[in-house]
């Protein structure tokens, strides 16, 4: 352990609501790392189900020293109060339920990353590791062989905060900090700022994330969502956005997904707008699906290796080079995304059409509670 005098290699920042269950694992996890000092910051959002306490309870028991700070609600305002209490010129933003399954992850990682810098020479690289999934049926499955790769890759979109996120503080005093006034994609907004003034490193090591959401909701349902979620802060329709945050569960609050009650208030919400403004909310949304729809290569690229028996990442995603090479270049254009936001709107009113007689109610009654 490093005395107060002496800063730690990394500083661990977790941002936390009411993650109780997940507390000693975390500890656990990172007390097992090998060959690099830490510093763990507990940044708590408000937690009313004995997360601070159990922190506290258990913070003598690890080879490390652990500090809570309370901050308001949201990640990013979270990470930002835990960023300001550390001591480290190493930050790593971690989600509660991560875990390593190398005890010398964070050796390697910490390793890479500064090697990585030597090479870039003026630190603007930040690292992030190959995710997997715990799931609780542990069998290969091809949804999952395809997001654990598309974590992987450094396109916009595919790095979020379950993959870990090492930097160097001055790197994040240039890039961050966390835009607090996002209720949520605060860490999708830092990779784009990442990318745009550095570069993405994979680091070596391996983190394991719950798949706890994505079975309890679905996975078409939660992809679907994010998926829309992504689209809305792209272009700038706020009250898109505030309408999907305002049904975020938090995980110990999660329950199954029903697409049709969602779509129905969207709907609702585009038919106040002006004529106008609805046909540049979808031919803005044209732009964002034909600039993403190199995921539908990547898919059968992923289902080809997965079938071979190819773990995720490994392999030549070979109609994703060729989409790159023709296909995106042919379609970027006016008339590609007016093709893509035609496409995208008949998805829309369809799915709004398999709508069941017993759901219009739901749409209508369907809580709010709050956000991360």
């Amino acid at each position: 352990m490093p005395s107060r005098s002496e800063a730690p290699h990394i500083s661990v920042i977790v941002p936390v609501l009411n993650e109780a269950p997940a507390v000693a694992p975390l500890l656990g996890t990172l007390a097992a790392q090998r060959g690099v000092t830490l510093e763990l910051v507990i940044a708590d959002g408000g937690s009313d189900d004995g997360t601070v306490a159990a922190v506290r309870a258990l913070a003598a028991e690890v080879p490390f020293p652990v500090t809570v700070v309370t901050a308001g609600r949201g990640r990013g305002r979270q990470m930002n109060a835990g960023c300001r209490a550390s001591r480290s010129g190493t930050l790593l933003f971690l989600h509660a339920d991560c875990a390593f399954p190398d005890p010398r992850a964070l050796l390697t990682a910490r390793e890479s990353l500064e090697t990585a810098i030597a090479r870039r020479g003026d630190g603007r690289v930040a690292g992030h590791f190959r995710l997997r999934f715990a799931r609780s049926d542990a069998a290969p499955a091809l949804p999952w062989h395809f997001y654990e790769w598309k974590a992987r890759l450094h396109r916009a979109g595919c790095t979020h905060g379950d993959q870990g996120l090492l930097i160097r503080r001055s790197f994040f005093e240039e890039a961050g900090p966390f835009d607090e006034s996002l209720p949520i994609l605060e860490d999708v907004a830092l990779a784009a700022r990442v990318a745009a003034a550095g570069e993405w490193l994979l680091l070596p090591g391996e983190i394991v994330t719950s798949a706890r959401r994505f079975e309890v909701e679905g996975v078409r349902e939660r992809q679907t969502v994010n998926a829309l979620l992504m689209n809305f802060a792209h272009i700038g329709w706020s009250d898109g956005v505030a309408e999907l945050v305002a049904g975020y569960r938090l995980q110990g609050g999660a329950e199954r997904l029903h697409l049709a009650p969602i779509l129905r208030r969207i709907d609702g919400l585009l038919r106040r707008l002006p004529r106008a403004e609805r046909r540049r909310l979808w031919h803005a949304t044209g732009g964002y699906v034909r600039g993403n729809a190199w995921q539908l290569p990547f898919a059968l690229d992923a289902r080809r290796h997965f079938r071979a028996g190819d773990p995720p990442g490994s392999g030549e995603a070979t109609l994703l080079a060729l989409h790159d090479r023709f296909f995106d270049r042919l379609t970027d254009n006016r008339g590609g995304t007016a093709a893509a936001a035609l496409l995208t709107w008949l998805w829309f009113r369809l799915s709004l059409r398999r709508e069941r007689p017993d759901e219009k109610k739901r749409a209508e009654d369907l809580p709010r509670p709050s956000v991360r």
